[in-house]
């Protein structure tokens, strides 16, 4: 049987899983729940051939086969248009901004490059859509953009032989969109280590840097032990102030590539649970103060009296105080 429909919501709504995909998952469970495939095609409207070749694919372990492959040519043909005549499209058509392909390729003929209108407009649809070509009205933004000095972001790519050994060697931190009252949403950030799994949590109403770094502040008061390391999607709440509070406290920031949620599985999961065992059955209150204070005795019920399987079912403070003793220096 497929998970509940507020997982399923919950994953499509973090991007894990596609509505599409979700779709399929109910013909699967249909399937499964009757074993006849011609009543499952019948009671969605779908082919046969549709259904059959989504089963087909279909791994129960695996949700991401339900999703859409890429249709993409293993070998695509490449263009034969020379990487010096693209820079010499893209510095005319910076300079003339409003010609077309066909004034562009009398230009390049003046220099000796013999190329037709439809040419030069196919090699400026290729800059297009990798981003090296400016529109006419963007030219004075872009301009400006080039003229400002960018910083070099402080988070990174973590490195591929990057160690998790000790508690606080990584903390995954992700945020929880919850709607307690309609047109009214708040932002739970949350945190969880992947060794020790202690999580921590707090709510904003706001989804902004300056509220990450608060979290920053009040997971570091939570945690028992030093935070060497954090890894974060690509948020804007962990840019800026977020930023600037792991580099003053000499925290590693490891920023994980678009589109891949399962790369922080561990803080997504703890997320559901939050959604599950705190904002299912709770009775919430809507001041932003009452709630934190009550997220604070969902933390500590987190770490200090649920058992979780992943630990033997331990609580994570009980993982980390045996932990300690196995891990203790040896006097000499």
């Amino acid at each position: 049987m497929i998970p509940g429909s507020e997982y399923l919501r919950d994953r499509v709504r973090q991007g894990s899983l596609s509505k599409e995909a979700a779709k399929r998952l109910r013909w699967m469970d249909h399937y499964a729940g009757h074993g006849n495939a011609r009543l499952t095609c019948r009671y969605y409207g779908i082919s046969a051939q549709t259904f059959y070749r989504w089963k087909n694919r279909y791994d129960p372990y695996d949700l991401r086969t339900l999703e859409e492959a890429s249709r993409r040519p293993h070998r695509v043909r490449r263009p034969e248009t020379p990487a010096g005549v693209e820079g010499r499209i893209v510095e005319l058509r910076d300079r003339y901004p409003r010609w077309g392909r066909e004034k562009l390729a009398v230009l390049l003929g003046r220099e000796g490059i013999e190329l037709s209108g439809s040419t030069v407009g196919r090699v400026m649809a290729r800059l297009r859509t990798r981003g090296l070509l400016v529109e006419p009205e963007n030219v004075r933004q872009a301009k400006r953009a080039r003229q400002r000095r960018q910083k070099p972001r402080y988070a990174v790519r973590k490195p591929k032989g990057y160690s998790v050994q000790a508690p606080g060697d990584l903390v995954e931190v992700d945020t929880l969109q919850v709607r307690l009252v309609a047109n009214e949403v708040r932002f739970q950030f949350s945190a969880w280590d992947m060794e020790a799994k202690f999580a921590a949590f707090r709510a904003y109403r706001r989804q902004t840097s300056t509220a990450g770094a608060d979290f920053l502040h009040h997971l570091k008061t939570k945690f028992p032990f030093p935070i060497k390391a954090i890894q974060i999607d690509g948020g804007s709440e962990f840019k800026d102030q977020f930023e600037a509070a792991c580099r003053r406290h000499k925290i590693l920031l490891f920023q994980n590539p678009a589109r891949c949620p399962e790369l922080n599985g561990g803080v997504e999961r703890t997320n559901r649970t939050s959604r599950e065992e705190f904002y299912e059955v709770e009775d919430l209150a809507l001041v932003m103060e009452e709630l934190n204070r009550q997220l604070d005795a969902w933390e500590y019920t987190y770490n200090f009296v649920r058992p979780h399987q992943a630990l033997d079912y331990r609580t994570p403070n009980e993982y980390y105080r045996q932990w300690k003793r196995t891990h203790r220096p040896k006097c000499h």
